[in-house]
């Protein structure tokens, strides 16, 4: 048996996260951007400049389907909250200017 590739490894451990995270539909987006400076959003929009980076195409809309699992409408409605008033005063604390 070969060893797996570094590709391979890192591949595995982003479909784990992107599972975990279409799993844990109770935790919302703006709670990670608050505690770790990044969301599901930011992550389709990572594989997105990934993809056109090697020559590739991909629409807003179908990285986030591909991170959501589902259209990102469709997760908005049936998992996302609005935020609270900490959450925005947090939020804006540590990402200022947005």
């Amino acid at each position: 048996m070969t060893e797996p590739s570094e590709t391979e490894i890192e591949a595995a451990i982003y479909r784990r996260l992107r599972d975990h995270l279409r799993a844990r539909t109770d935790v919302q987006n703006i709670d990670l951007m608050n505690l770790a400076g990044f969301c599901r959003n930011c992550l389709s929009n990572w594989m997105k400049e990934a993809i056109e980076e090697r020559g590739g195409q991909i629409s807003k809309e179908e990285a986030r389907e591909a991170v959501y699992g589902m259209p990102y409408d469709e997760w908005r409605e049936k998992h996302q909250t609005e935020a609270t008033p900490e959450q925005k005063t947090a939020f804006a604390k540590s990402h200022p200017g947005h």
